[in-house]
């Protein structure tokens, strides 16, 4: 049993994959790496045309010109974000509470979340769900997904920020975590009471900046760990669980 748990939790750790892994590896990280900083260079882009203070979700709110642009660049982070998510499925957190599950799957469930915001966007000047009477269910969907993709975003940042093996993009997970937390929560919080919105709206944009610029930090991270090394970034009791599964076989 618990060597069926240890595939399920790592199945690139088998020798039969192993080797087909640690190929396109690097593959995986160019493609998040370029995905999510192209995605972040066109939300710059978009938000820059427009000459007042807008929150990031505005930009892809409906009937807005800079739409159909919000939504590739969602769809390129989501993209950058599985594949980073399928690179590094192998790091694991050293700490219990966090390594519950792998800081892949937690990066995987935001870029769902982020691709079902790209397909559901806001309406017009993106009122805020269940405080402003001009808020619909598809508000609701929209900022509940992106809320979540982020939270699930800064969940990864937080288990990466305690991975064996990765002492440099460790702490600068940590430094991410905490910048985006208290940006992001800042500035929702100013959207939700009306008050200093530009400013709002311009921390908002900082906090989603330095989440994706964390991503490719963590791609390019991984991408010069030495391909013999991937494995070395397991956590302790992964590593203590196969060690007594062989024991166990041996016996």
């Amino acid at each position: 049993m618990r060597r069926l748990l240890r595939i399920v939790r790592q199945p690139f750790a088998l020798p039969v994959l192993a080797g087909g892994w640690q190929r396109v590896v690097p593959v995986l990280l160019a493609i998040g790496t370029v995905c999510v900083l192209s995605g972040l260079t066109i939300i710059w882009a978009a938000r820059l045309t427009v000459p007042y203070p807008v929150y990031v979700s505005e930009l892809g709110a409906v009937g807005a010109p800079t739409a159909f642009p919000f939504k590739v660049a969602l769809l390129l982070i989501a993209a950058g974000g599985f594949s980073v998510a399928l690179a590094s499925g192998h790091v694991r957190s050293s700490v219990r509470a966090l390594n519950r599950w792998a800081p892949a799957a937690s990066l995987g469930f935001a870029a769902l979340c982020f691709v079902l915001a790209s397909q559901v966007t806001c309406t017009a000047y993106c009122p805020v769900p269940l405080v402003d009477p001009a808020s619909t269910l598809q508000d609701l969907v929209h900022t509940v997904s992106a809320v979540v993709g982020f939270a699930a975003a800064c969940f990864a940042m937080l288990q990466v920020a305690f991975a064996t093996g990765l002492p440099r993009v460790a702490r600068i997970s940590l430094a991410s975590c905490v910048a985006v937390a208290v940006i992001t929560i800042v500035g929702g919080m100013l959207a939700l009471v009306h008050v200093a919105t530009d400013i709002g709206a311009w921390l908002e944009l900082v906090g989603t900046t330095v989440a994706i610029a964390w991503m490719a930090a963590y791609a390019l991270a991984l991408a010069r760990t030495p391909a013999g090394d991937r494995g070395s970034l397991d956590a302790p009791e992964l590593a203590e669980t196969d060690s007594s599964d062989q024991e166990a076989i041996v016996g």
